[in-house]
């Protein structure tokens, strides 16, 4: 790994650190220190990467970015039941130009992903989201990424898709290895008519934010079968913020937005985590802090039930359909659910690890009904494409 690229954590911090009880995470966890120089990484299953580049166009907080105040919150929690070794490598400073960042990222996300480590990005406007997307270039795999946002982000200007939005770069860039994104909590109001058809066109997910608050749980297959996980602090609702500048109304509370978190942590195929557009209030920082906490949780209480091991650890069941049978399986480890989408001729192999989604257990109920789950027939048809 090129440590250049990383800057120690500030002084400020470690001070801080220094006052903690000693199971506290910032007495536990390894930190890249300017008097201890760079971390071992042989058994680091987590590392921490601040970003300050926040010159996006679509950023409207560039002005209020503080990272030392989301790590002495996160280091004043304590460690929980935990197996994980964590370490806080430090900050990636502002390149000469914005591509410059996006290049050391994607490095530092790449040498991560290598090692098998899973990089938790911090701070930065949600555009560096294009960063990580492209450093799984070199893992010859396709990805799934979902956004916690109340927008697409499909455009940052008065056309429907701008050059310099992060989802139009992942989308019409090559190489092109997105297999599907799904947005989680997205508000109508703030999005075009033509987005929300463009997002059916290209057979990718969107979750409504009435939706998920009715129901956090039913957000949970579509994590298990993510790579790539981008929340935007600005899809919680300004109150739970200190009604920080740029946040919003509505949006979710700290609950449902630890809940979502600690959903990306517990998917067994979720390999990276970005947490953007942070906000400069105390409230935000501890919530900011709690987020990358439930992240963590839910990393130590994985299953490790996908991809199958054996079929012994599973329960098959068949549902026979006007033209064809949809095979589903229950983990008897975790109680979780997957459909299998039949294989077609000549797939292309980087489509063959989404043969299998995760849904829940009514969706097999509906099947059995004969009412086919929408997550299978938007993969089928997405690799008949």
């Amino acid at each position: 790994m090129n440590i250049e690229f990383l800057a120690p954590v500030k002084s400020v911090v470690l001070a801080h650190k220094e006052l903690l009880p000693k199971q506290a995470l910032g007495k536990t966890i390894h930190i890249h220190t300017e008097k201890g120089g760079f971390p071992d990484l042989e058994n680091i299953q987590l590392a921490i990467v601040g970003v300050k580049d926040t010159r996006s166009e679509t950023a409207d907080n560039y002005a209020e970015l503080d990272l030392n105040a989301i790590r002495i919150e996160f280091y004043k929690l304590f460690y929980g039941n935990w197996h994980a070794s964590i370490a806080d490598l430090g900050d990636i400073e502002p390149g000469e130009t914005l591509k410059d960042t996006y290049y050391a990222l994607s490095e530092v996300t790449t040498s991560l992903l290598k090692k098998n480590i899973i990089p938790i990005v911090i701070g930065g406007s949600q555009d560096l989201t294009y960063a990580m997307y492209r450093a799984y270039d070199t893992m010859e795999q396709m990805v799934n990424l979902t956004s916690v946002d109340s927008k697409f982000d499909f455009s940052a200007s008065d056309e429907l898709i701008a050059s310099n939005a992060y989802m139009s770069k992942v989308i019409m860039e090559q190489p092109n290895n997105l297999f599907n994104y799904s947005i989680v909590g997205y508000q109508t109001y703030f999005n075009a008519q033509e987005e929300i058809d463009l997002m059916e066109k290209l057979f990718f997910d969107a979750y409504r934010l009435g939706e998920v608050i009715n129901d956090v749980s039913s957000v949970e297959p579509v994590f298990r079968d993510t790579d790539l996980v981008s929340l935007d602090i600005t899809s919680i609702k300004a109150s739970e913020l200190g009604y920080a500048s740029g946040s919003y109304p509505n949006g979710f509370d700290g609950r449902e937005i630890c809940a979502i978190a600690r959903y990306a942590g517990i998917s067994d195929k979720v390999t990276s985590f970005g947490l953007f557009n942070t906000r400069k209030t105390l409230q935000c920082a501890q919530l900011s802090a709690q987020i990358l906490w439930y992240f963590i949780e839910g990393f130590n209480f994985r299953k490790k039930d996908y991809p199958f091991i054996t079929n012994t650890n599973y329960n098959k069941y068949i549902v026979p359909l006007e033209e064809m049978d949809i095979c589903f399986y229950e983990s008897n480890i975790s109680g979780r659910w997957w459909i299998e989408v039949p294989q077609i001729e000549n797939l292309n192999n980087k489509y063959k690890r989404h043969a299998l989604l995760p849904c829940t257990r009514n969706e097999y109920l509906e099947a059995s009904n004969g009412v086919v789950p929408e997550r299978w027939w938007k993969a089928y048809k997405k690799m008949l494409v």
